[in-house]
């Protein structure tokens, strides 16, 4: 199961983005995906210094100005969701974040890589396949370019997460070289994909080139193709085996690699580690050469691992440098059980006896790797399958044959499982067990699967593989079905009824029509095996259907009850004169609640009027028609 954290890219205001919303629907609308995969999530901006990001209180509060969004406060690298299948919780999670903003085009990738690496814990990575989905529409810092603000201490390698997520030491270590990203990611087996917009898509393709089992893809702006993407970078990773060794070898020792990569682009045995274009079952091999050119301290260790798989060989690593040749210990174990004397840490086989460890005779040596080829063959010993022994061949777990031509994991898979899991695959080609057959064992030569009631698809197809394959207007998994023709029901509706009460179509006609068993049995309780079809008088008709294992036909009839259609019309016109009283009982109820109320209204007004006490009080806005004016001058005369 693949484990993905995807690393989407915050807003810039300098610039349009990527939206992580539609990514992780993008991501998770795909079900075939939630299957096979657990989601996590982080998001980056920058080093929260100048001049990667405004450091003004104002800005810092509202780094994106000329954006209708409201963004959060700049930061270097968040961890918001560790790994989890839950795809809701992953998009409700992904739809919460807010986009921000930095002052350059660069951005602090390599720093959230380093972390998302680091901090184990926090993101949950497992001992399984693992992916790093890195998405961006810019460039990136890289080591060196933290002086610019003041940060001059390399950067460390380690996990600086909080509480709430957040990359602490951002401000102190510089951003991670190249190098120091590929040795961690080679060393937690993460194989990373960049998933980047056109324009960066060169850039990251020459840094994909300086990572191991890394590869780039361009992201379409509203990360529509997020998911075949990936797709696509997960069968090019998968393809792709590289063998390496551990970083801190111990002075002295050389290790050199020849590979042979079968039927892959790269076939042939050719010197290095890596075999591109492998498909699913093929073989690879690889061919170790470790070399001391000095005289080691002590044993020193030696791991090997596949990049990508989280499997390791541990080899351990000593020199002979101070050999007591002087003894010579005769019929040595060592030499294949006593077959020569072993001395300075050398065989000296027997008379009879020859090869390193005195495994073979003498003649077997005789040219003997062309015994392990075929007639003019310069190519692998053994097809590069196996090892030439005193002239044969000794074949890997997954090869066979005399010259280990034979590959017996190449067979054709069913279900996911070679040979269907229903064989054996020898020499590429499936060897079935008993009552399976097909190219990959898919095919059962049972019929259980396509009887029913004794007959085999009905009588209206042909069985193969355990399923029925249906005749032309025949359905259903039992080819019991097909759009023109009656049911069951109908079919033998006329004669239940003939045979059990001497009633309808075929009642002139039925000894003669009709075959079939009938009985007629009290009403009782039914189930849905039982038909229920109208009679030709409109009553129910009640019977079931029973086939024996020669084809004979049972019909049990239940009775019939009365008209069907009377009885629809009384239930219809009892329930609407139900409705009609209930509603004129509602009505009656409604009114006499209502007109004892406005008594009791009226009654409460009618006492409180006799309990009245008026006085007469003078209007204060009232103002006189008439108006009296004196003449002073006036003597009264």
């Amino acid at each position: 199961m693949a484990r993905v954290v995807a690393l989407n890219l915050p807003k810039s205001y300098f610039r349009p983005s990527l939206t992580p919303h539609g990514l992780s629907n993008t991501l998770l609308d795909d079900g075939k995906q939630q299957d096979f995969f657990v989601a996590g999530f982080g998001s980056f901006v920058d080093k929260t210094v100048l001049p990667y990001v405004n450091t003004a209180p104002s800005k810092w509060q509202h780094p994106c100005p000329h954006l209708n969004e409201t963004c959060q406060s700049a930061f270097s690298y968040q961890h918001v969701l560790t790994l989890t299948d839950n795809a809701s919780e992953f998009e409700s999670r992904v739809s919460q974040q807010r986009i921000s903003g930095n002052m350059d085009p660069a951005e602090g990738g390599f720093d959230a890589i380093m972390q998302a690496v680091t901090c184990k814990e926090q993101i949950g990575w497992r001992n399984v396949t693992k992916l790093l989905v890195f998405t961006s529409d810019g460039t990136f810092h890289m080591a060196g370019d933290g002086k610019l603000g003041g940060v001059y201490m390399p950067n460390d390698g380690r996990c600086h997460l909080d509480a709430r997520g957040l990359y602490t030491k951002s401000h102190l270590y510089d951003y991670p070289s190249v190098a120091h990203l590929a040795e961690v990611l080679s060393e937690s087996n993460i194989q990373a994909i960049f998933a980047v917009t056109g324009p960066r898509l060169s850039m990251y393709e020459e840094l994909s080139r300086l990572i191991p089992k890394s590869v780039v893809g361009e992201l379409m702006e509203d990360s529509s193709n997020v998911v075949q993407l990936i797709a696509d970078a997960y069968s090019s990773l998968s393809s792709t085996v590289n063998l390496v060794h551990s970083s801190d070898l111990a002075p002295g020792i050389a290790i050199a690699y020849d590979s042979y990569c079968g039927d892959s682009e790269t076939s042939g045995r050719t010197q290095g580690g890596e075999c591109l274009g492998v498909r699913v079952n093929q073989q690879v091999e690889f061919s170790v050469r470790i070399k001391a050119t000095t005289c080691l301290p002590g044993p020193q260790k030696v791991v090997l691992r596949v990049l990508g798989v989280g499997e390791e060989v541990h080899i351990e690593v000593a020199t002979l440098c101070d050999c007591q040749c002087g003894d010579t210990q005769p019929y040595a174990p060592h030499c294949s059980g006593g077959r020569g004397n072993l001395t300075c840490g050398i065989c000296s086989c027997q008379e009879g006896h020859a090869g390193r460890l005195c495994e073979c005779k003498p003649e077997e040596l005789v040219d003997a790797e062309a015994a392990c080829r075929d007639a003019n063959d310069t190519g692998p010993v053994c097809s590069g399958k196996g090892q030439c022994v005193c002239g044969k061949c000794q074949c890997n777990a997954q090869a066979s044959g005399p010259l280990c031509k034979c590959d017996d994991a190449g067979c054709e898979r069913h279900n996911g499982q070679l040979c269907g899991g229903n064989g054996q695959c020898k020499c590429g080609n499936c060897e079935c067990h008993e009552n399976y057959t097909g190219s990959a064992c898919q095919c059962s030569l049972e019929t259980s699967g396509c009887t029913q009631e004794g007959v085999v698809c009905s009588g209206h197809g042909h069985c193969a593989c355990n399923r029925c394959h249906c005749d032309a207007g025949w359905f259903d998994s039992h080819c019991s079905r097909c759009a023109d023709c009656q049911t069951p029901c109908e079919e033998h509706r006329n004669c239940a009824e003939c045979r059990a009460f001497g009633t309808g179509l075929l009642w002139e006609t039925c000894s003669a029509s009709c075959n079939q068993t009938v009985n007629v049995v009290p009403a009782s309780a039914t189930d849905e095996r039982w038909c229920q079809t109208k009679a030709e008088d409109g009553s129910l008709l009640i019977y079931l259907i029973e086939r024996d294992k020669e084809g004979a036909i049972t019909l049990t009839v239940n009775g019939k009850e009365g008209n069907t259609t009377k009885k629809t019309f009384k239930l219809v016109l009892s329930s609407v004169l139900g409705l009609v009283l209930f509603g004129l009982f509602l009505i009656i109820v409604y009114r006499i609640v209502l007109e004892i109320y406005d008594r009791r209204e009226f009654k409460r007004f009618e006492k409180e009027r006799k309990h009245a006490k008026w006085n007469e009080v003078n209007n204060p806005l009232y103002r006189s028609a008439t108006t009296t004016v004196i003449n002073p001058k006036y003597n009264g005369d």
